[in-house]
């Protein structure tokens, strides 16, 4: 099978996009399957790279690190007939993401649609909210999904979701699997992880929380912040590590300062890739009370990275962490510190049957496996259609002939 895969954002852009693309590529690739990525130009990626066809573009406006493709459907066409796809896997509902349509029309080929982002938590990037509104997004993606042959939601929340804006075309929940190796480590050593601590300020004695996301608004890290308070009362050598960077990191850091728990509060910035796992090792606890998210790659990567989590539920949160060696859910904002203060003394030990079950429900494996199947049925459903369009086209014609020849009596 030969796939088309239309992204705006690709590395060397650091999204959770970009790594689910990644992974999903790496996946079809070992299974024997090609795929090519169709995607934004990039003033720091290679001169070089195999598989990438990059197209003209321009940084986003609300966003400077994103950009957007703006020309290059003739271009798209003739390498895409070239290749002769399959199939096209649309993962972004603007430039890239239109283009793709348009290539998997002129083809005549299936396009199935990743919805990765719940746009409506977006708005106030654009104008403050004051432009766009919650019906926009309801028209918009009814509009661009509808018109697609398949969708994959990467959790209940979104199949829920693109139901009660009226979608009705074939769907499946496919969250997106990881890379286990890359976070269960068992390279990394006691000694690195006590140095990675050291180097943090961090003793052993201090009770770790890890927070790791772009730092933006909708993250919900101010939550957390707040919650610290509470926690230092009962935990006083507990200490948050905020780990990325993004455009409302000063405002937490002013946020620490007022409720006096700069001290208690590290922020590393940005770091490696390769390194994330490190970060995840000294810790003692991951923590999110985000609500944005479709589905957080954060969460899984913790999970194989052996931290519990505590964080703010939603359906997809509630079945990934279905059993308390993983980690728990809390329902509000407010919930947050009680929560994670009776998780800490409940001491739950490590189920490695648990662990073991849930690390292959997680992995890139099985992301692929069920990707694969969703690709098949999409092409069979897509080869029916189109000879069910047909063979309406043909009695349509039929009728037309018997009808002039009916007049012509």
């Amino acid at each position: 099978m030969k796939v088309g895969f239309f992204t705006d954002t690709y590395f060397p852009q650091i999204s959770g996009v970009a790594t689910s693309i990644q992974t999903l590529k790496e996946e079809l690739e070992h299974n024997g399957h090609e795929v090519y990525i169709f995607t934004t130009t990039d003033p720091n990626a290679s001169t070089f790279e195999e598989d990438v066809i990059r197209m003209p573009s321009v940084p986003l406006v609300s966003f400077k690190e994103r950009r957007i493709v703006v020309r290059g459907m003739w271009y798209a066409y003739l390498i895409a007939k070239e290749l002769d796809l399959d199939l096209i896997h649309t993962h972004t509902e603007f430039g890239a993401g239109m283009l793709g349509k348009m290539v998997a029309k002129k083809l005549k080929i299936p396009v199935i649609h990743t919805y990765h982002t719940m746009y409506e938590e977006y708005l106030h990037y654009i104008a403050k909210g004051k432009v766009l509104r919650p019906t926009h997004v309801k028209y918009f993606s009814k509009a661009f999904t509808n018109h697609t042959t398949g969708v994959v939601c990467p959790s209940k929340r979104v199949i829920n979701k693109l139901q009660e804006y009226g979608i009705k075309i074939p769907m499946r929940v496919i969250p997106t699997g990881i890379d286990i190796d890359k976070f269960d480590r068992p390279d990394i050593t006691e000694e690195m992880v006590k140095s990675l601590r050291k180097e943090l300020g961090l003793t052993d004695d201090n009770l770790t929380l890890l927070s790791l996301s772009r730092i933006s608004y909708e993250k919900n890290i101010q939550t957390i912040l707040n919650g610290m308070t509470e926690i230092l009362e009962e935990f006083p050598k507990a200490r948050l590590l905020i780990v990325g960077n993004g455009p409302y990191a000063e405002d937490l850091k002013k946020l620490a300062v007022e409720l006096g728990i700069k001290e208690q509060v590290i922020f590393t910035g940005e770091v490696p890739n390769d390194e994330v796992a490190i970060y995840y090792k000294a810790a003692n606890y991951f923590v999110s009370a985000s609500t944005s998210e479709t589905q957080g790659l954060t969460y899984t990567e913790a999970i194989a990275a052996g931290v519990p989590c505590v964080v703010e539920g939603n359906d997809y949160l509630n079945d990934l962490l279905d059993h308390r060696s993983l980690g728990i859910t809390f329902e509000k904002d407010e919930d947050f510190a009680q929560a994670f203060i009776n998780y800490v003394h409940e001491k739950n030990s490590c189920d490695q049957h648990v662990i073991s079950k849930k690390l292959y429900e997680i992995s890139s494996t099985y992301f692929g496996e069920r990707m694969i199947d969703f690709y098949t049925d999409t092409i069979s459903y897509y080869q029916e259609a189109i000879l069910s369009e047909k063979e309406s086209f043909v009695s349509i014609e039929k009728i037309k002939v018997k009808f002039i020849s009916l007049r012509k009596q």
